[in-house]
């Protein structure tokens, strides 16, 4: 699927993404995934419905959906480059994920952020009403 605004897309076509982009930022950039392998970075786009963000043919953000596209979805990865930042392309790139076909009429959907909760508020994502039940089991982070 792709989706268009001016000169930046939206595409689910992974053939298109880059990969060396992707990396570089989930490595050394994002605090949630440190020095993840390249490897790690790939397998996990190929198993999940990944989004790419591009303006022209550079790629400056990307999302992915982990998910069955039948009951529930959890939304990973989000993000946009520092210095395509504050032009609203984070939230049309959320847009774009949450109108893919294979994400309507989902049970539920999750994430975890420290600091978007603003951004996800706007597409219906709240604290959990019941946080008690939530459970999380973590494993050796794989570099």
């Amino acid at each position: 699927m792709e989706w268009t605004r001016g000169e930046w897309r939206v595409t689910t076509d992974i053939a298109s993404f880059d990969f060396d982009v992707i990396h570089r930022y989930l490595s050394e950039v994002a605090y949630w995934s440190p020095g993840v392998a390249r490897e790690t970075v790939e397998r996990a786009a190929r198993h999940s419905l990944a989004f790419g963000l591009f303006e022209g043919a550079r790629q400056i953000g990307y999302a992915r959906m982990i998910t069955d596209t039948a009951t529930f979805a959890y939304l990973a990865d989000v993000f946009v480059l520092p210095e395509r930042q504050g032009a609203g392309l984070g939230k049309w790139m959320i847009e774009c994920v949450m109108a893919h076909p294979d994400l309507q009429g989902l049970r539920r959907m999750m994430l975890v952020t420290s600091d978007a909760h603003g951004l996800y508020s706007r597409f219906g994502f709240r604290a959990s009403a019941h946080p008690e039940r939530i459970m999380e089991k973590t494993g050796a982070r794989s570099a």
